[in-house]
């Protein structure tokens, strides 16, 4: 089905700005998740960095509401004892029964109760049928069947009105889960959902259309500096490089300052973040690096944690090595560096070959020595707890791809979540990304995308679908996506075979790069940031607010949201200037010279245009407009 516009499922702009301002004291926000302060998925990453953004708006009569962790408590949560009395008496009494609480509030007459997830959703439908005075919203960001269907193999898209819905959740023994969700999706004053293609995924399954679709943001931290993100990653890039150094001892017969970081990050669902489709594809890339004589080496992460029992010793051993030839050359160059000193200090010139003796010339060798190997350097950093039946390891068995000397793409499993305190890979997970040249994501069910949007906000270009809804999301306010470094797969058009080499062709491509071609890339991508700041997808959520309000106390609150057409909003243009891709190239030749990517790409102009196509952040205003006072009338004004 196509993908067709509903209420603000549509670019930045399509929502109305508020121009009256309303006094908030007179209404209080609850919002309500599992994943308040209790990290399990990226639910948590969205209210995190949400809660800045919203408590502007609200001040202190916004709450969280999640479950007592008490690890988790100690810390990320401050205690706080509230001075209003009737609140305290409130909280005193849950706390009685079990509950733990801690707000500070004034007592409001007008509440919003936002609940995420269908683990929360009881509350909301409690709320309704007890016929309390409380606006709700219910956001479902992955619809609890769409996850179990995806995962087992099922042709969801193309099914997806065919479903007999409580059939397939009885089937999979979530039949009471998938009615609650159900339940509080139909209950809700406002549903709302997190992407374009969970709209509608929403719509077949839970059978109700989303009033507004809010994106997930994120906190775009900008640099004074404009290339200060670019020093950012070649710090970053040459930590991974000392990893690789070690990783590939013995065998390093690759050229570091041509080789390619990409990678692949998230929940290890095989099939469903398209690590099935990735490992296709670079053993195809493989062959295509080959037969050209390319010279460009890519070393391919899988960062997807798995059951393990510790590290691989052998990787360890890797590091040790290289530690240890890193001490070794610098014990040389001491020695080598003072006979030097002291011989200019005479005034003479020095005989290079009395200024290292033979106990230099033996640390050398036996370093040399040390770094001989009989074994190829491993594809996993750990020891698997299920090795003959893991998916990766099984596929990088049948697709022949073990790290040897003759193959351009070499592959590095990593089964655990990255950590600055690692003795093997010593960074965090945003380092780690900021190294590396490419993420590849193409996920067949990801209702957002997180991973891609953190590339994208660190300046680093990544692969996506149509299927996920960061993809979708680009697509309609870029006006061609890959010029910006973001490339977007067919998989919901076209076959698995025809989508993957879709994807070997964009890795391909990107492998012909020049490194100035790859830096004007990584610019263009970082200006995308703005796009998913939480000063921008922000107004989704106070759009949402004002409607639960206006619908709930029609009385008090008046909210008309405009449909907005297919032009609305605006959309990044295609950059004017050289292309970075040689794909994308309009000369006859994919290489053309350096000397006319500087004539024809100016850095400062190209992001002043940039600027130019995007509207100013969204100013936190009211949380609805009061019966009568009115509302912007012109959904365009900045």
């Amino acid at each position: 089905m196509p993908l067709a516009r509903s209420l603000s499922v549509t670019s930045l702009s399509g929502l109305e700005d508020w121009d009256e301002d309303f006094d908030l004291e007179d209404a209080v926000l609850f919002e309500i998740a599992w994943e308040v302060a209790n990290k399990v998925g990226g639910i948590y990453t969205v209210i995190q960095t949400k809660a800045r953004m919203t408590s502007e708006e609200w001040g202190e009569n916004y709450f969280l509401v999640g479950p007592y962790v008490e690890s988790n408590v100690r810390t990320q949560v401050e205690l706080i004892e509230p001075t209003n009395p009737a609140l305290k008496r409130t909280i005193d009494k849950m706390n009685a029964s079990g509950c733990k609480y801690a707000a500070q509030s004034e007592e409001p007459p007008h509440i919003v109760a936002h609940f995420h997830e269908w683990l929360a959703g009881l509350g909301l439908v409690l709320c309704r049928h007890r016929q309390l005075p409380i606006a709700t919203i219910f956001t479902t960001h992955a619809t609890l069947l769409g996850r179990y269907l995806c995962a087992g193999n099922v042709d969801f898209y193309n099914k997806l009105a065919n479903f007999n819905v409580d059939k397939e959740a009885g089937d999979r023994q979530i039949y009471h889960r998938y009615c609650l969700e159900r339940a509080a999706a139909h209950c809700a004053h406002v549903f709302t959902t997190v992407s374009q293609i969970t709209a509608i995924e929403a719509e077949y399954l839970l059978k109700r259309k989303p009033d507004i679709v809010t994106p997930n943001g994120l906190n775009v931290k900008k640099f004074s500096a404009v290339h200060e993100f670019q020093n950012l990653h070649a710090q970053s890039k040459n930590r991974i490089q000392e990893f690789v150094r070690g990783h590939f001892y013995g065998h390093l017969d690759f050229n570091l300052d041509k080789c390619l970081f990409l990678f692949i990050a998230g929940r290890y669902e095989f099939s469903n973040k398209g690590a099935d489709l990735f490992l296709e594809a670079l053993a195809r890339l493989n062959y295509l690096l080959r037969v050209n004589n390319s010279d460009v080496t890519v070393i391919a992460f899988f960062i997807m944690p798995a059951r393990t029992n510790n590290f691989n010793v052998e990787t360890l051993k890797g590091q040790a090595v290289r530690k240890q030839l890193w001490d070794t050359a610098q014990t040389v160059k001491e020695r080598f560096g003072k006979k030097l000193y002291e011989s200019l200090l005479v005034g003479q010139l020095p005989d290079v070959s009395k200024i290292m003796d033979k106990e230099d010339f033996t640390l050398m060798k036996r370093a040399i020595f040390a770094t001989q190997r009989q074994c190829q350097p491993p594809v996993c950093t750990h020891n698997m707890l299920e090795d003959s039946s893991d998916p990766i390891l099984n596929c990088v068995r049948r697709i022949g791809l073990f790290n040897s000397s003759a193959d351009r793409v070499k592959i590095i499993f990593h089964p655990e979540f990255l950590s600055s305190t690692s003795p093997l890979l010593p960074m965090d997970y945003e380092e780690f990304v900021r190294g590396c040249h490419l993420g590849v994501f193409p996920s067949y069910y990801e209702p957002w995308g997180y991973t891609p949007a953190e590339c994208t906000v660190m300046g680093i270009p990544s692969i996506s679908t149509n299927l996920s809804g960061f993809g979708c999301f680009m697509e309609e306010h870029i006006a061609d996506p890959s010029a910006y470094g973001i490339y977007i797969m067919d998989r919901r058009f076209r076959g698995v075979d025809e989508s993957c080499n879709q994807l070997t062709s964009f890795l391909f491509q990107f492998c012909k790069q020049s490194r100035r071609q790859r830096i004007i890339q990584r610019n263009r991508t970082e200006r995308l940031s703005d796009l998913l700041d939480w000063k921008y997808l922000g107004r989704y959520y106070v759009s949402a607010r004002h409607m639960a309000l206006a619908k709930a106390f029609p009385d008090t609150y008046m909210y008309e949201l405009n449909e907005p057409t297919s032009a609305s909003g605006f959309r990044y243009p295609r950059p004017a200037s050289v292309p970075p891709s040689p794909a994308l190239s309009r000369h006859s030749s994919p290489h053309h010279s350096e000397g006319e990517e500087e004539e024809r790409y100016d850095e400062d102009l190209e992001a002043e245009k940039d600027r130019v196509n995007i509207r100013q952040p969204f100013k936190n205003k009211t949380s609805a407009v009061p019966a009568g006072n009115g509302s912007s009338d012109d959904g365009e004004k900045n």
